[in-house]
C-alpha cells in the first residue's frame, strides 16, 4: 500500500476515535461526525434560501399544494428519532422528479416528483425517506467525511453559470444547482427507507407505498428519461434490491390508509396545469436547439393556459431578450416578478435589459435584488462593472472574485478585471 494513502488511512482513524465519534440518533450506531446538532441546524438554515433559488424557487401557482404536503411531513416528522428538530416541507417549481433534505431538517420535494404518485401513501413513503436523511445526520456524515479528506464542504454554489442559449436557466436546463446534492452510500439509502417505512406506519399509512414508490423509480431510471433524472438517480439510486427489501418489509407491517382522494384534491390545480408544464418543457427544449422562434411560440400557448405561472413569464422575458426585443422583455420580466417576487431569475432578466436601455440605476438595483437571493456570475460581474464605475474597488474585486470562480469566458474575463483593479495584498486576502 501507498505510504501516503497508509498515512491517510491512520489519520482517520485517529481523527474519527478522538474527535468524530456518535451514536446515530435513528439506529443507534457509532457513526463518524464532526458536525454538532447545532451546526447541522446553523448549516440547514443558512443554505436553505439559495437551495431553494437555485432549483426554480417555490411553487406558488397553488400554496394549499405545499401546505398539503407540510401538514403530511410535519405528522411524520412528529414521529421521528428526533422530533426536536424544525422541520419545514417545500414544493419547487421544478420539473424533474426529486426530493432533497438539507441538514437540520430542511426538505424539499419538487413538482415534478409529486406528479408521478398516486396517493398520500406514496408522499409519506418519499418524506418518511428524506426525514430519515435528515434525522440519522446522513447529510452531516457527508461533510464529515469530506472535511477529513481535505475536500470541503461547498454547499451553495458562489456562482451559478448561465445555459447555453439565450440566457435560459431553467431547472434541469443550464440551472446550476446549489442545492446540497449528498450521495448516499447503499447502507445509507437502505436504512432511510426501513426507518422511513417504520414513520410512515407510524402514522398510519399503508407501507405498499414505499414499496411502490421504488418499483416507480426503477421504471423511470430504466425509461428514456434517465438524463433528466440524473440528480435524482445520483442521489438516491434506485435498484431492484431496495424494491425487493421494501416489499419482503411491508409484509410483515400492518396495512394502513392510501388517502387517495385527499391527494387528488389537493393535486387538482397541479394535474389541471399539467398541459401548460409540458408545453414550457417543450419550449426549453427548443430554445436549447437554438429553435427560438418555435420556443416563444410554445412558452406563449403556456402562457395561455395558466397565465400565473411566473416561471412562464421569465422564460418569455428571456426569449425576448435575446431577440433584442427589450421593450417586450421588460415587460415579461415585470410581469413575472409581479406574480412571483420572490425568485431571483426575473430579477437578474430585468437587470440585464435595464442596463441595455442605459436605465442603469434600475439595472443595478435588480442585479442586487437577485444576487442577494442567490449569487450567479453573470449578476455578480456585472455588480463589479458597476462598483468600479462608482470608484469602489474593494467591492467590485469581491464581485469578480464571485464570478470568476464560475469558470468559462466569462469567469476569465472577471479574473482580468481583478488584475487591472490591482489590489493592495491586504485587500487580495479579504476576499480569498
Amino acid at each position: 500500500m501507498h505510504k501516503g494513502i497508509s498515512r491517510l488511512i491512520a489519520l482517520l482513524a485517529i481523527t474519527t476515535a478522538v474527535v468524530g465519534c456518535s451514536t446515530n440518533p435513528v439506529t443507534g450506531k457509532s457513526q463518524l461526525n464532526l458536525i454538532s446538532p447545532a451546526q447541522e441546524v446553523a448549516i440547514g438554515e443558512k443554505q436553505y434560501g439559495p437551495s431553494k433559488q437555485s432549483q426554480g424557487g417555490e411553487y406558488q401557482v397553488d400554496p394549499g399544494l405545499s401546505r398539503y404536503v407540510d401538514s403530511v411531513g410535519q405528522k411524520l416528522a412528529k414521529l421521528s428519532d428526533r422530533p426536536d428538530l424544525p422541520y419545514e416541507f417545500v414544493v419547487l417549481n421544478n420539473d424533474v422528479p426529486n426530493a432533497w433534505a438539507l441538514p437540520g431538517g430542511k426538505i424539499a420535494f419538487n413538482r415534478g416528483l409529486l406528479v408521478h404518485l398516486e396517493d398520500e401513501a406514496q408522499l409519506a413513503a418519499v418524506l418518511g425517506h428524506e426525514i430519515v436523511h435528515a434525522a440519522a445526520s446522513h447529510s452531516a456524515q457527508q461533510m464529515s467525511q469530506q472535511q477529513l479528506l481535505g475536500i470541503g464542504t461547498t454547499l451553495a454554489a458562489a456562482a451559478t453559470r448561465q445555459s447555453q442559449y439565450g440566457g435560459l436557466i431553467q431547472q434541469g436546463l443550464g440551472l446550476g444547482s446549489a442545492a446540497f446534492q449528498a450521495r448516499y452510500g447503499r447502507g445509507q439509502e437502505l436504512e432511510a427507507d426501513a426507518y422511513g417505512m417504520e414513520y410512515m406506519v407510524a402514522a398510519g399509512y399503508d407501507p405498499q407505498g414505499a414499496v411502490e414508490l421504488q418499483q416507480t423509480f426503477v421504471k423511470l431510471s430504466k425509461g428514456r428519461q434517465s438524463n433528466f433524472l440524473q440528480n435524482l438517480f445520483a442521489s438516491h439510486p434506485p435498484s431492484q434490491e431496495r424494491v425487493d427489501a421494501n416489499r419482503k418489509r411491508a409484509a410483515t407491517m400492518p396495512k394502513g390508509k392510501r388517502n387517495k382522494a385527499a391527494f387528488e384534491r389537493a393535486m387538482g390545480q397541479l394535474r389541471k396545469d399539467a398541459p401548460a408544464y409540458e408545453l414550457h418543457q417543450k419550449a426549453i427544449a427548443a430554445a436549447n436547439k437554438k429553435q427560438f422562434d418555435q420556443s416563444l411560440k410554445l412558452t406563449e400557448q403556456a402562457i395561455r393556459k395558466q397565465p400565473k405561472e411566473a416561471m412562464f413569464w421569465d422564460t418569455k422575458g428571456k426569449l425576448l431578450q435575446h431577440q433584442k426585443q427589450n421593450r417586450d422583455a421588460l415587460k415579461a420580466f415585470s410581469r413575472s416578478i409581479d406574480i412571483n417576487p420572490n425568485y431571483f431569475s426575473p430579477y437578474l432578466g430585468r437587470g440585464l435589459v435595464y442596463k441595455a436601455l442605459n436605465q442603469h440605476d434600475k439595472s443595478k438595483l435588480d442585479f442586487e435584488t437577485s444576487v442577494a437571493m442567490l449569487p450567479t456570475q453573470l449578476g455578480t460581474f456585472h455588480l463589479g462593472e458597476y462598483e468600479v464605475q462608482a470608484g469602489n474597488k474593494r467591492k467590485a474585486y469581491a464581485y469578480y472574485q464571485s464570478a470568476a470562480r464560475g469558470g468559462g469566458k466569462l469567469g476569465q474575463l472577471a479574473q482580468k478585471r481583478m488584475q487591472q483593479l490591482n489590489p493592495q495584498p491586504q485587500q487580495q486576502r479579504q476576499y480569498r
